[in-house]
């Protein structure tokens, strides 16, 4: 599995993106304000997701085992 590194972009949950802030052991936290509909979405400012439920879309990432 691969994991994302701080400043990748990464989408999850059917096509929201954000900027991945800091990484934990089994989560990231993203910074959602990155996408341009963000406040028409009424969402946090940042959110929590677990390493299985995104993908990578822009940088690289790390091989986890």
């Amino acid at each position: 599995m691969m994991i994302a590194n701080v400043g990748n972009i990464i989408e999850f949950r059917d096509g929201l993106q954000g900027i991945v802030e800091k990484i934990n052991e089994n989560s990231v936290i993203v910074d959602l304000t990155y996408m341009e509909n963000f406040e028409e979405l009424g969402l946090e400012e940042k959110t929590v997701i677990n390493h299985k439920r995104y993908t990578i879309i822009h940088g690289t990432g790390q091989l986890k085992e």
